[in-house]
């Protein structure tokens, strides 16, 4: 696949994903929209001002500027950022936030297809150049933010689904490669030290990372006959976990061989909030 191609199948991804998380809030009732998710801080009507907010914002309307609290969850920058949307918003009906979000994601589909950015590595357009993505990395974030957010949501509302999908393998891609990560720098168990996870349910993977004489980390060609440590977890486990949405007592794995490694291990999962 060309680099154009993958930008492109990115892209075709996240109006997918949009379009999905467009009519799931659309079948919400108030009393869903009230109910509190596995962010801190946030309700599912936060999380749907958040959406919207980004489109927005991608899509270059102007957005209100408003006084962002102080909060335990609010740590960074970023995260005052991220706040404001839903601060802003926060008089809007549910239907002016989902249409914010539905045609704001219309208009930047069109700002794409216009300037249908070819190279990966060029820096990308908005707020991904004061992040310091490449439009890989924003066009792939995307994605992922609009699927883990939906997955959020159908958590608290309870209605499962959306795990089967392209959307979900793209997000178990995206956490595979923060295991040596993980492993390697978190964690840093001695050098021939290896992990199995072993993820099955909807998006069935083996993923590890073995620790080399440099004490680096790199993933598994192939699984060793005695791991170190073998964890095992369904799918959504591995999400919430490397997510960061939810603990390791919260959930449930398995655990072969060195129990307190795989603690470790599980107690460092998480790469992104």
């Amino acid at each position: 696949m060309s680099d154009a191609d993958q930008l492109q199948q990115h892209i075709d991804l996240w109006r997918e994903m949009v379009a999905e998380n467009v009519a799931l809030l659309r079948e919400l009732d108030e009393t869903d929209w009230a109910k509190p998710t596995d962010l801190p801080g946030w309700t599912v009507r936060y999380i749907a001002a958040h959406l919207a907010h980004l489109e927005s914002e991608l899509a270059g309307n102007p957005q209100q500027q408003v006084d962002v609290p102080e909060a335990p969850h609010i740590k960074s920058p970023m995260s005052v950022f991220t706040e404001s949307g839903p601060i802003a918003r926060a008089d809007w009906t549910t239907d002016e936030i989902i249409d914010e979000l539905e045609t704001s994601a219309a208009k930047r589909d069109d700002l794409l297809r216009a300037m249908m950015p070819l190279d990966p590595t060029a820096p990308g357009d908005g707020l991904a150049r004061l992040a310091g993505w490449d439009w890989a990395t924003l066009l792939s974030n995307r994605v992922f933010d609009q699927w883990m957010h939906q997955q959020d949501i159908r958590r608290a509302v309870d209605k499962p689904g959306g795990l089967a999908g392209p959307g979900g393998a793209h997000a178990l891609a995206v956490f595979a490669r923060g295991i040596p990560f993980v492993i390697g720098k978190r964690v840093a168990p001695p050098p021939g030290t290896t992990v199995v996870l072993n993820i099955t349910g909807e998006q069935p993977a083996t993923l590890g990372a073995t620790v080399g004489e440099d004490g680096r980390a790199t993933r598994l060609d192939a699984v060793p006959d005695a791991p170190t440590a073998t964890i095992n977890m369904d799918f959504e486990t591995f999400i919430v976990l490397s997510g960061g949405r939810r603990t390791p007592d919260q959930v449930t794995s398995t655990v072969n061989g060195d129990t307190a490694l795989a603690s470790a291990v599980l107690a460092n999962l998480a790469v992104t909030l």
